[in-house]
């Protein structure tokens, strides 16, 4: 199966349609797959829910999308950084399903493994807990979160080879992971790809089952969400 094309253009051809559920992987503007997220941007389509862990920063991650009014509905546990994000949600513009960070790493590995739901005790006793099902265990309540079952989960790779076998470096890993794997569709966006056997198979963090379209997506130029800087000391 020829996996890798020429570019996320080709990549996301007759994946895309309006109103669909995409899974992003990425944490803050770690691993994020830049290059998918412009493709869809330029193909016009609309009314999409995304699911991730953060919103990225005015146009920039899944910021360009909400920029060009393309998302209905987020589903992220972290949005403070996004300005556009902030006034869509306050304006009623955007649905917005807050969901603590751990329980949506979850849900994504969940849907990635066939499990419809699972019972948590995050949340419990507060706004997360609304309109959802309880269940008590040894005592204790725990809600019901749904698994995350993606119509298109994009992620991005430090390293892939040419089956689809993954690594993702260092904090990229948190996300990409589990968003690669909830996905009917998985699309790949690596820095470099490599001949199939050039990876160590100790080090692969997703299979090249779960994977059926890359990309190479290089160079990319590193994005910054806070520049902090003090003042230099006199000598």
């Amino acid at each position: 199966m020829q996996k890798l094309y020429p570019n996320a253009a080709a990549a996301l051809d007759g994946v895309l349609r309006d109103g669909m559920l995409i899974a992003s992987g990425g944490f803050g503007l770690c691993g994020v797959p830049e290059r998918l997220i412009e493709a869809i941007q330029a193909s016009g389509v609309r009314n999409l829910t995304i699911a991730s862990n953060n919103a990225g920063i005015d146009n920039e991650g899944i910021g360009k999308l909400l920029r060009t009014r393309q998302v209905r509905k987020m589903i992220a546990s972290y949005v403070g950084e996004n300005k556009e994000f902030e006034r869509q949600f306050l304006a009623g513009e955007l649905e917005v399903e807050f969901c603590p960070q751990g329980t949506l790493a979850e849900r994504m590995r969940a849907g990635g493994a066939g499990i419809p739901g699972f019972y948590t005790r995050t949340g419990v006793g507060t706004a997360v807990a609304e309109g959802k099902e309880t269940k008590v265990f040894d005592g204790e309540e725990y809600l019901l979160e749904r698994g995350i079952f993606a119509d298109l989960s994009i992620a991005k790779a430090w390293k892939a080879d040419e089956t689809g076998n993954c690594v993702f470096r260092k904090t990229a890993r948190n996300f990409n992971l589990p968003a690669a794997t909830c996905g009917k569709v998985c699309v790949i966006e690596a820095e470099e790809v490599v001949p199939a056997g050039a990876l160590d198979p100790d080090c692969i963090d997703l299979p090249g089952i779960y994977v059926q379209r890359m990309i190479v997506g290089a160079p990319y130029d590193k994005k910054i969400e806070f520049t902090t800087t003090r003042e230099r000391e006199a000598a």
